[in-house]
């Protein structure tokens, strides 16, 4: 597809939040929040010309990699948010997308990303094959810590196990990447939610998980964190970071 008309390198776009994205205490759901920011960067990479349709020609897609969201507080149903979202950094196989989310004047949630570009083919990375000079680079960050490594602690425990279904997979034919965080965070006592102690999600991608893997969900917890890994025969696939208030 063309470069959009109405492309800028820094995209802000609205969304209303709908019932169905909420909790039962109508506020935004971690997971939702989570799919909107991939819709908003999703959007972005669509009016610039490097869209999944875009990359496809090329048998490309961005997978993520990394990502850590920082929320001060959570918007609720019928709320208008504005998701704000530019590029950090980008060269051959790497990108660093930052977001921010705001509720009128107010940031609520600041979020950094980190994408590489994945053959859809091979399932390796590999150099973006898309022209990208069109999009202005800007550092500036979106979170107050970068998105980084997580450290799976020895002493983890089993708490469940999730088979990979229909209804989890993407256009990329493997799991989306909300659906690792709303495995784990099924299995989270719902005080933790009713009182919104969720401070900030660090995420780790490292295997991709297809139709009918099983997944076992292990879990560490202290007073301040709870630590999380997906695993498949085994190895980690996914780790996940949840600071608590």
């Amino acid at each position: 597809m063309p470069i959009s008309s109405n492309f800028t390198s820094i995209l802000t776009q609205e969304w209303t939040v709908n019932f169905l994205q909420c909790y039962p205490d109508g506020y935004l759901k971690h997971t939702e929040l989570c799919n909107l920011l991939q819709l908003t960067a999703a959007l972005h990479a669509e009016q610039g010309g490097i869209s999944f349709t875009d990359m496809q020609l090329h048998n490309q897609a961005w997978v993520l990699s990394r990502m850590r969201v920082e929320i001060t507080e959570l918007p609720k149903w019928r709320d208008v948010v504005t998701i704000k979202t530019w590029i950090n950094s980008l060269e051959n196989s790497r990108s660093i997308r930052c977001l921010e989310v705001y509720l009128g004047d107010r940031k609520i949630v600041g979020c950094e990303t980190f994408w590489a570009v994945f053959n859809t083919n091979s399932r390796r990375p590999e150099a973006l094959q898309l022209p990208f000079d069109h999009f202005v680079i800007y550092p500036d960050p979106a979170t107050t810590v970068p998105v980084g490594k997580i450290e799976l602690p020895s002493e983890m425990i089993a708490v469940g196990q999730h088979m990979v279904v229909l209804s989890d997979l993407d256009i990329v034919n493997h799991a989306n990447s909300v659906k690792y965080l709303e495995w784990c965070l099924d299995t989270v006592a719902l005080d933790t939610f009713a009182q919104q102690r969720i401070c900030s999600l660090d995420m780790n991608y490292m295997k991709e998980v297809s139709f009918h893997d099983l997944v076992c969900i292990h879990r560490y917890e202290t007073a301040a964190s709870l630590t999380f890994a997906l695993k498949r025969e085994d190895k980690a696939c996914f780790a996940l970071r949840v600071q608590l208030a």
